[in-house]
């Protein structure tokens, strides 16, 4: 089984918001953070994918989420790939 990271951009009017995720089913998570039942962060908006990475391993995933949400720079420079 894969397990992806993903991050997500909310796209409601005016809300500069990203997630930070990881999930082996990415259309069912990205259903469940735009029907409220996903993070607690989430609720309340909508989101679209605008990044994902493939791992083989649960803890390798984890492991690069982790990285992910504390980098700031690499978030930043995603996010500027999605415009």
């Amino acid at each position: 089984m894969a397990f992806y990271v993903y991050m997500l951009k909310c796209i409601n009017d005016g809300v500069n918001k990203t997630y930070v995720g990881y999930t082996n089913n990415i259309p069912l998570r990205l259903s469940r953070h735009n029907s409220n039942k996903g993070a607690k962060t989430t609720k309340g908006y909508k989101w679209k994918v605008i990044y994902k990475k493939k791992f083989l391993q649960k803890n390798d995933a984890m492991s690069y989420e982790f990285k992910l949400k504390n980098n700031r720079k690499k978030r930043l420079e995603i996010l500027k790939k999605d415009k």
